[in-house]
């Protein structure tokens, strides 16, 4: 069973930065996506970009792209989210998941499920992200 630990959030004013990061442990051998979701209270659980990780190929969502980077951790078994210009609209507690159940790339929508968080089974505990205006 594959275990997830995040870390790095906090509290920042409106274009600073973050770094957090998703310790991955247990049986790894298997895992083939980790992503990152956030929610924030009163909102659905949202995608916010996913890893493969022995390819290295890379998905976000559309509030995201081109402010936040996913990609394999400094650190060996982590995968890292750098989060650059945030917003207000980006405080929640963010969350990395794994063991993806969904279908393989190429298969339709792939790329929209790759970020749907029924499409994982395992969870971390989650860090909070606040950002001020």
């Amino acid at each position: 069973q594959v275990r997830l630990v995040e870390s790095g959030g906090g509290s920042v004013q409106g274009g600073g930065s973050l770094r957090l990061s998703c310790a991955v442990s247990g049986n790894t051998e298997t895992t083939t996506y980790v992503a990152w979701f956030r929610q924030a209270p009163g909102d659905e659980r949202e995608g916010v970009a996913a890893i493969y990780i022995s390819g290295g190929d890379t998905y976000y969502d559309d509030s995201v792209k081109g402010r936040f980077t996913i990609s394999h951790g400094k650190e060996k078994n982590t995968v890292d989210l750098q989060m650059k210009n945030l917003k207000p609209e980006d405080t929640a507690l963010y969350y990395c998941a794994a063991d993806y159940t969904g279908p393989s790339l190429g298969a339709y929508y792939f790329d929209v499920l790759v970020l749907n968080p029924h499409q994982y089974n395992t969870w971390g505990q989650g860090t909070q992200v606040t950002v001020s205006s």
